[in-house]
């Protein structure tokens, strides 16, 4: 094979590369072989129909084949050769303005090669953890909040206030007609909790119990149930019971409603939750901090394919945030801003700087360490677990998904062992002050 390259600019890389015939020819007559050992024809033992005649009912359909196997080879033996990783897949075409049989194959290759990620001196990194430890006031606050989860409702007199509890009948009308689903008796409502459509709950706030009132709604455009859209309707309300809320105490009482033996075991498990949550809350600022640092260290040429991509990716995904009613993909064309470029070149630099560590590194993502990540996603699709498990496990794509960020969070716990890190005590607001500028970065 012949191989000359005709472009080295960057990282980019473009190649002219001649397929001889006599390869060709070669490949073409090991697939014959293949055929014919398994062709029966009438008056022919199997294995024995003349050459000639197999070429020329099978050389057709063969050639693709012939071909495929032949751009692949080229390039594997080409990549083997350079050391080459492509960014993204090649582009390769046959530049033959007409191919035949006995002709070389003349092939063009474009691609633009992984960089070369420079080494950093990790030891020289010098970071600060967060450390904050739960007071009793937080702890007190954690306990009061579990209480009110623990709530109970006791009848009153008087007008029902957001956040009383009303048991009442009701029945909706579209139209003047009743439809499914709109009718209910004995049906328990905190007021303010928005779980009726909009304007419902406002319009039973300061009834008392024995109380009726016809409650006149609009179901929002986007509502579920299509033939309800956008439609005026009816509810005939009757309140038979208005409760208020009753908040538990904080006793052994509330711990064994939760199953803890007690309100001493309770208040140390809500320390050692608080202190989860703090210890995850200052890794993400510790995180940040050593990506910014790393981002700051190394410099290297970005592949521009990538780089396009993802602030492709960026505006996109951006785009569907500012407009979460839009949720196909029938939209005008997304142009990246000069800041989702800023961002892609940042994401693209630390991933290939943490995908070179990793590699250096060794660090590998275990079975045990994707199913955990697996299990914990299915958990949030009650009743759909296993289903959601098999669907993982069967896509490559969804597999990859679930491996980066595990691995990536590998390579930061890898890079923070070998860098400098100073510990410095804050308090709950200064820890949560420090989350909030990472997002407003």
């Amino acid at each position: 094979m012949q191989v000359t390259e005709t472009l080295a600019e960057g990282l980019k890389r473009e190649y002219a590369m001649t397929v001889p015939a006599a390869s060709l020819a070669e490949k073409m007559e090991a697939k014959l072989d293949a055929v014919r050992a398994d062709f029966q024809m009438k008056g022919f033992r199997k294995g024995k129909a003349p050459r000639a005649l197999l070429k020329k009912m099978f050389a057709k359909n063969l050639m693709g084949e012939v071909l495929d196997e032949a751009v692949n080879e080229a390039m594997r033996k080409h990549f083997d050769e350079t050391g080459h990783l492509p960014s993204q897949q090649p582009e390769i075409a046959v530049t033959n303005e007409k191919f035949d049989e006995g002709d070389d194959l003349n092939v063009t290759v474009k691609y633009e090669r992984l960089p070369d990620v420079p080494e950093a001196d990790f030891a020289a990194i010098e970071l600060t953890r967060l450390v904050a430890k739960p007071t009793d006031a937080e702890i007190d606050e954690a306990l009061a909040k579990l209480a009110e989860q623990a709530e109970s409702f006791e009848p009153k007199e008087g007008a029902a206030e957001t956040g009383d509890q009303i048991t009442f009948d009701f029945e909706g009308r579209v139209d003047g007609e009743l439809f499914e689903g709109g009718a209910a008796e004995d049906f328990a409502l905190v007021l303010g909790s928005g779980q009726f459509i909009p304007g419902f709950e406002d319009q039973l706030t300061g009834l008392s119990a024995g109380e009726e009132k016809d409650v006149e709604v609009t179901f929002p455009e986007a509502y579920g149930v299509k033939e309800l859209a956008g439609k005026p309707a009816v509810f005939a309300c009757k309140v038979k019971v208005v409760a208020k809320p009753v908040p538990a105490t904080v006793d052994d009482e509330l711990a064994k409603k939760f199953g803890i033996e007690d309100l001493a075991t309770l208040r140390q498990q809500m320390t050692e939750r608080l202190e989860e949550e703090y210890k995850g809350a200052a890794r993400q600022v510790l995180k940040r901090e050593l990506l910014d640092k790393l981002d700051a260290a190394v410099a290297f040429d970005l592949p521009q394919g990538l780089v396009t991509a993802e602030a492709n990716s960026i505006a996109h995904q951006l785009w569907h945030e500012e407009n979460p009613d839009h949720q196909g993909h029938d939209h005008p064309e997304i142009e990246p801003k000069e800041e989702h470029l800023k961002l892609a070149e940042r994401r693209v630099r630390l991933g290939l700087l943490l995908a070179e560590i990793g590699k250096t590194a060794k660090v590998e993502v275990t079975e045990g360490e994707l199913n955990q990540a697996i299990f914990r996603q299915a958990q949030r699709m009650p009743g759909q677990e296993r289903a959601f498990f098999e669907y993982v496990r069967q896509n490559p794509q969804m597999m990859q998904q679930m491996r980066a960020p595990i691995f990536e969070d590998k390579v930061v716990d890898y890079v923070i062992e070998l860098a400098s890190v100073t510990e410095k005590e804050v308090t709950k607001a200064e820890l949560e002050a420090a989350i909030e500028a990472l997002d407003d970065e």
